[in-house]
């Protein structure tokens, strides 16, 4: 007898039972390992797993894991997004439902007066948000830089503190940043230069050499004239350490060029480059050199720099630019306006010290110098193996620690001891000497550090420790020379004394410095000798001595 065939219907049944039955059993299965609770901070209801507190619950969602990268077995630990209390959280940046009345009102006329900063406005996300001028702009009467523009108080300048309004956190991190304190410049070396040496106090007061070149990328005290209006020696100005009127520190248009505030063009190298470049401190001409820079403008249509999230290794992976190395989001880590977060040394005096050394010695709490590395390290990790960057960074310590040794800590201490002893004045910049010590550490010294830090080798060579060492030793070492017989045809004789003792027996005894006065060892010279002469051999253009 034939099966008879079972009707679609029933077919329907049995599935939508099986179904039925894989629901009810997840169900239990979900409310044993999950539970639902109300949040009395909120309001809303949310899931826990089991076991797991409210307040657990809670620091979880305001925490992120991080696998820190170092010979230390740290399996993982948790850190803050971002180093704000509960009240200072971003705020969520949802856009106006309309523009308001008196951006409408400004938009109306610079669209015609102003057409260029229109377009630009126009083409912002700020745009699509309903953020226009005047929630921006927008002053109290009795602020400092307040003027009164048809209806409405406005100020010229927005600082800090007006982005901080939506962008909190970023300003608040920018804050704590080295970029912060640029302005601090007052009473330096450069400063010096450019209001003494290079100019004079011909442009209402003030160095025109100071206003237009160091001002404007270390920023400068804005001054408002009694009148209202902004002192020319200061304003305009977009330095990164600009002193607002409002007394908040910075210029987020420093980076965030307006009115357009595009996060690819904040991206690119050439951002960096207005003001990180030359001879004193060419990191955009380094990266430039490197395998990065090369990376980085033959595949800048890869780079996908106008991603919302823009995570190295997940968006990109052509090249880092500046901003990925020291700002931006990899898998562990979040985004950071404060650039110095992952710096591990400072490059930047005539010696180098680890980035948290200063403070230290000032009895301040701040990120070790080696957790700062482990952050940095990560940024690596997104392309790069453990054992190649642990590797680079020996190499990276290796020229620092050299250069330190061998140059700068020796002079160093012989400068002081020339101011000490009476031999040269206090006066910066009126005795050669001076000037050579400077060219040495300030130009040729961070030119070689910096290079070795990006990985650019002519920059590490011969613009760097080559220019090093001439400078040491065909002009520096003859500047003190000339000194210390000065000295003795001035009957000073015991400076002149001390000065050539510390010379000839502190100095030229380090090592590193045999060579120049006939002490290599006689096996090393010899090897040294025979590589020479088989170099010679294979291209015949050097001349034997």
């Amino acid at each position: 007898m034939k099966n008879k065939q079972r009707p679609s219907w029933a077919n329907f049944n049995i599935v939508f039972a099986f179904i039925l039955s894989l629901q009810f059993f997840s169900q239990v299965a979900l409310a044993v390992v999950w539970t639902t609770v109300k949040d009395p901070e909120t309001g809303k209801t949310v899931t826990l797993r089991k076991g797991e507190t409210l307040e657990q619950y809670r620091l979880e969602k305001s925490t992120t894991k991080i696998q820190m990268p170092s010979d230390r077995q740290v399996e993982s630990v948790k850190k803050n997004w971002t180093d704000v209390t509960k009240e200072e959280k971003a705020k969520m940046l949802k856009p106006f439902k309309n523009l308001s009345k008196e951006s409408a009102t400004c938009a109306s006329c610079h669209k015609n007066e102003h057409p260029g900063i229109y377009q630009q406005w126009g083409r912002s996300k700020h745009f699509g948000a309903n953020v226009g001028c005047y929630e921006c702009h927008k002053a109290d009467k009795n602020d400092p830089d307040a003027i009164r523009h048809k209806d409405f108080f406005i100020s010229v300048i927005v600082s800090p503190k007006d982005c901080g309004t939506c962008h909190n956190v970023e300003a608040q991190q920018f804050g704590k940043s080295h970029h912060a304190k640029a302005a601090e410049i007052i009473g330096s070396l450069d400063n010096t230069l450019a209001e003494v040496v290079e100019g004079k106090m011909s442009f209402h007061g003030k160095s025109p050499v100071a206003v237009a070149g160091c001002w404007q990328c270390h920023g400068t005290e804005v001054k408002v004239l009694p009148n209202g209006d902004l002192d020319p020696t200061t304003w305009p100005n977009t330095g990164i350490g600009r002193i607002n009127p409002d007394g908040s520190r910075g210029a987020c248009s420093a980076c965030h060029q307006r009115h357009q505030f595009s996060a690819a063009q904040a991206r690119r190298p050439e951002n960096c480059g207005k003001c990180h470049l030359g001879p004193d401190h060419p990191q955009k001409e380094i990266y430039d050199e490197s395998k990065h820079g090369i990376g980085f403008y033959a595949n800048v249509d890869k780079m996908n720099l106008d991603s919302a999230k823009w995570v190295a290794g997940e968006d990109y992976d052509a090249a880092p630019t500046c901003a990925t190395c020291h700002m931006s989001a990899t898998r562990n880590l979040p985004i950071t306006h404060d650039v110095g977060d992952r710096i591990s040394w400072t490059l930047r005096p005539a010696i180098s010290e680890k980035i948290d050394a200063r403070d230290e010695k000032k009895g301040l709490k701040v990120k070790p110098w080696e957790l700062r590395r482990d952050d940095m390290k990560n940024v690596c990790q997104s392309c790069h193996g453990k054992k190649m960057i642990e590797s680079f960074y020996e190499q990276f310590d290796g020229v620092v620690n050299m250069y330190n040794e061998k140059y700068a800590i020796p002079a160093t201490k012989m400068m002081k001891l020339l101011l000490a002893e009476g031999l040269r004045t206090e006066t910066p910049f009126d005795e050669e000497v001076e000037w050579t010590y400077y060219f040495m550490w300030h130009h040729e010294g961070r030119r070689a550090r910096h290079g070795a830090s990006m990985q650019a080798p002519d920059y590490v060579q011969w613009h760097g420790m080559y220019e090093v060492a001439h400078r040491f030793y065909m002009e520096w070492i003859p500047n003190i020379k000339e000194i210390i017989e000065k000295a003795e045809k001035a009957g000073k004789h015991e400076q002149a004394k001390k000065i050539k003792d510390f010379l000839d027996n502190e100095i030229m005894t380090l090592d590193g410095h045999a060579w120049f006065v006939g002490k290599m060892p006689k096996e090393l010279a010899e090897q040294r000798r025979k590589e020479r002469e088989a170099f010679n051999q294979r291209y015949l253009q050097e001349i034997k001595k």
